[in-house]
């Protein structure tokens, strides 16, 4: 595999000359100033693309090329929006860029509830809460029948916490979920006014979307966008759902191997890929991470190794890499065996060693991520040389 690291662009903490010192190979990025539907021009694209290999390394994989939420609910601009992806991917394409991660999560990316959360040895780790996300849900954004999507003794620990709750508390959440988590992917939501309104705003057009049409409007995305894809060799691979499991009463359809069948199988083409996230599926305790990661492995285009904790009632933690609920020796294994040169990132790291003083992006800082390569690229070094000595 490919050793690759996440870069928000040049207004990020972490540099190209930083990456290339602890032996990055490849940029996993985006063109971060454009908003979801804007074209990527050519010389856009190449811009960023020289700037990387000015610094001694190269572009493996934009991620992501944003979906447009219209293309996701099939809103009236929803062909225009994907012409202009079409357009996008062609841009790409002729300039030598073949690997192409997005998602199809209505509204929001991904869900923490903590983004420093304290651990045993002193480092910060994200973190989700199972009653503070309900809170947040029951309480805050105030979703109109939220709270039959939890069970008795979740809600009624939703009016416990509300009672004593302050708004500190209350901006806490907000600042989490919606302004940081989404806001250094996406770009804030922008202007005035409350962002929790701005939030319901965005799920408005959602309201009767059901999971099988949120399926079909996948699948008249695939058919539409792989051509282009065929042509320029370009791998399309989603992101599974993070969490795999529905949220906020939005569709979810990237949650566990049954999704995936669906989904490779929708359009099937090798063109039509997976991004196999190891954390975010591993977030799901219904998911047999490994059992997936061998059944997909012929149609993964990108790996991100990282692994959660799962914790009593609904709770889960990122864990350290050399941890948590997935044996990440044994993805290294069958994704090394694939006997292709796989991108894969070492995603989210825990905050150590003064990096919340930074101001990183959340799951995104220096020295963490930096361990948890050095970890990896050591499990890497283990498997080739099993590989080797088995071919002896």
């Amino acid at each position: 595999m490919e050793k690759t690291w996440r870069w928000f662009g040049p207004s990020d903490k972490v540099t190209l000359e930083m990456m290339r010192q602890i032996g990055v190979e490849g940029v996993v990025t985006a063109l971060h100033r454009l908003s979801p539907g804007e074209l990527w021009t050519e010389a856009a694209i190449r811009a960023m693309k020289e700037r990387i290999e000015a610094a001694g390394l190269r572009w493996s994989v934009v991620e992501s090329l944003p979906v447009s939420e219209e293309i996701k609910y099939a809103g009236p601009r929803r062909d225009a929006l994907i012409d202009t992806y079409i357009r996008s991917l062609e841009n790409l394409g002729r300039c030598g860029i073949h690997t192409v991660c997005y998602n199809f999560m209505p509204v929001i990316d991904w869900v923490r509830t903590d983004l420093e959360r304290p651990m045993p040895d002193g480092s910060l780790s994200l973190y989700f809460d199972y009653v503070r996300f309900a809170w947040f849900d029951i309480k805050i954004l105030g979703r109109e029948g939220a709270e039959r999507d939890f069970p008795p003794e979740v809600v009624e620990k939703v009016e416990a916490l509300d009672r004593v709750a302050t708004d500190a508390d209350r901006s806490q959440i907000v600042d989490t979920i919606i302004t940081k988590t989404q806001g250094f992917i996406n770009g804030p939501l922008g202007g005035d006014g409350s962002p929790v309104e701005k939030f319901r705003a965005l799920m408005a057009p959602y309201a009767g979307v059901s999971k099988a049409q949120l399926r079909e409007n996948l699948r008249y995305f695939l058919e539409a966008v792989l051509p282009v894809c065929r042509e320029w060799d370009i791998r399309l691979c989603i992101h599974p759902d993070d969490p795999p499991m529905p949220v906020f009463g939005l569709p979810r359809i990237v949650c566990d191997a049954d999704d995936i069948r669906w989904l490779l199988s929708a359009v099937d083409d090798f063109h039509n890929g997976l991004t196999f996230c190891a954390g975010s599926l591993s977030a799901g305790a219904h998911n047999d991470v490994e059992a997936m990661a061998r059944e997909f492995a012929p149609r993964t285009h990108f790996v991100h190794l990282r692994s959660c904790n799962l914790l009593p009632g609904g709770d889960f933690v990122e864990a350290p890499h050399t941890a948590g609920r997935v044996n990440l020796v044994e993805l290294v294994r069958i994704f090394e065996r694939e006997g292709r040169e796989l991108p894969m990132r070492v995603d989210h790291g825990k905050t150590i060693l003064g990096d919340e003083a930074v101001g990183y992006n959340p799951g995104y800082g220096f020295h963490g991520r930096m361990l948890a390569l050095g970890q990896v690229e050591g499990m890497m070094a283990a498997v080739r040389d099993e590989i080797k000595r088995s071919k002896i």
